[in-house]
């Protein structure tokens, strides 16, 4: 007798693998912590094999469950696409989205393919850059939807999260604060001077760079100290520094703006764009 993969299984352990948790998954999948437990368990009755192995606080997908997640996602785009097609939802054209490189690397390979699978007629251009840059190509209707990261009070923001200090404690003991930031314009560069400077709190930029690896590779060397959303970073490679006397930083906001003059894939996209940020950081 054939043996069925539910979709709405497969759904779930696609939403614990991108957003590395169980607690994270339940803000995508609608479900509850302990159902979701219940899908993953009869899931793996249904493969014959274990998909994830804790590792600390974290789920780790097992070999099983990398081989099961490729043909998962194939089988989810199939689904969205038919549905979109019988439903007269079929999209097609040119979407051109803008992101920060916090969002390229967080979220990019993961829900861009997902909506390129899933509407293979669509025509995917992606740029990445600073907000105001993205901002900009916005306005010149050089670019349809664009997500970024801006100071609190933005009239597009999705969501607000914080931002924290970031690196090696020991760097605190310096009479001037080894800093790593962007090159400007940047709102984590411009607020951590501007809460520095209202602080009173000597500084010197020992890293400054378009790049945001270069940023990441000076802190995890211990070279300097940064400031940036902890939704986008690993804190055992950049430990987040709690309980310092560092002056408090204000929260940031994930702004989606799309194009006036936007076509209903643009718009699809960024809907997915939104539920996706939302529910993960």
């Amino acid at each position: 007798m054939a043996v069925n993969l539910p979709t709405e299984l497969l759904r779930s352990f696609v939403a614990i693998v991108e957003t590395g948790s169980m607690l994270q998954a339940t803000e995508r999948v609608f479900v509850t912590q302990s159902a979701l437990s219940l899908q993953m368990r009869r899931l793996e009755d249904i493969v014959r094999q274990p998909l994830f192995h804790r590792h600390g606080r974290k789920l780790r997908i097992t070999a099983a469950g990398e081989h099961l997640l490729e043909t998962a996602r194939q089988m989810l785009a199939m689904n969205d696409r038919v549905l979109a097609a019988l439903q007269g939802q079929a999209l097609s054209g040119t979407v051109r989205i803008g992101l920060n490189q916090d969002f390229a690397e967080a979220f990019l390979p993961g829900v861009l393919r997902d909506f390129v699978t899933a509407h293979p007629d669509v025509q995917m251009q992606v740029r990445i850059g600073g907000s105001q840059e993205l901002l900009d190509a916005l306005r010149a209707e050089q670019l349809d939807v664009v997500l970024c990261v801006r100071a609190a009070g933005d009239a597009q923001a999705i969501k607000t999260g914080p931002s924290e200090w970031l690196g090696d404690a020991r760097l605190l003991e310096r009479p001037e604060l080894p800093l790593a930031l962007l090159e400007p314009p940047c709102v984590f560069r411009a607020t951590a001077l501007r809460v520095l400077e209202e602080a009173g709190r000597k500084f010197k930029i020992v890293v400054e760079t378009a790049s945001l690896s270069g940023v990441r590779a000076a802190v995890q060397a211990g070279l300097a100290i940064t400031c940036r959303s902890p939704s986008f970073i690993d804190p055992e490679l950049m430990p987040v520094l709690h309980g310092t006397d560092l002056p408090a930083l204000p929260g940031i906001c994930f702004a989606l703006h799309t194009g006036a003059q936007a076509a209903p894939a643009a718009r699809h996209l960024a809907a997915l764009v939104s539920d996706t940020v939302t529910g993960i950081l």
